[in-house]
């Protein structure tokens, strides 16, 4: 594995216009009601969220894909093309999930191609192992918590607010790999200490 790279962790999942409920406050006796059209329109959202191995102060990147329906088969390859503009040709490890789309005979063939991009696979059935799910874990209960939009548009926007508050606060998107466990930069070892 290539010391020098961003660690990039890739993960998908949805919104819809039926809105996520939460729990909320109200004034006593007046419970607070959701009108929505039953709409099952849905779109499908990609998150990768990137750590330098080698240099804390980076700080954490975040690349985010949005498109209205499900994604397809080449759907991945269309999200790895735009994290390759995102990062301007720097070296990536990619870890992700084991969907078959993640692991199809045309997703090894294009990242053969890729001599920036390296694969790697999370366990299976370990979802705490990623923090991308912390952030779809953030976005749905905080800009996403009982919306009830008319338009697929209004899910995108309160989606893309809240990406845009995640970037702004650089602690939020550490905090997220801190809550897997997982640590990206290993400490130094006693004899080679940066204060030294």
């Amino acid at each position: 594995m290539n010391t020098r790279a961003w660690i990039v962790f890739l993960d998908e999942s949805g919104v819809s216009l039926l809105p996520q409920i939460r729990r909320t406050y109200a004034p006593r006796g007046r419970t607070p009601l959701l009108r929505h059209r039953l709409n099952w329109k849905r779109a499908s959202m990609a998150g990768a969220l990137g750590y330098h191995s080698t240099d804390p102060d980076r700080g954490a990147r975040l690349c985010f894909h949005l498109k209205p329906g499900s994604y397809d088969s080449a759907a991945p390859i269309e999200v790895l093309k735009q994290m390759k503009v995102f990062y301007r040709g720097e070296r990536v490890v990619l870890v992700w999930d084991s969907p078959s789309a993640h692991w199809s005979r045309a997703m090894r063939a294009w990242v053969a191609d890729q001599d920036w991009l390296t694969l790697e696979r999370l366990p299976a059935y370990a979802p705490e192992l990623n923090p991308v799910e912390l952030l779809w874990s953030s976005l749905k209960k905080r800009e996403l918590a009982n919306l009830a939009g008319d338009h697929l548009a209004d899910v995108a926007d309160a989606t893309e607010q809240g990406i845009h508050r995640i970037n702004h606060n650089p602690q939020l998107p550490c905090s997220f790999l801190a809550h897997t466990g997982l640590i990206i930069h290993p400490p130094h070892p006693p004899n080679l200490r940066k204060d030294q």
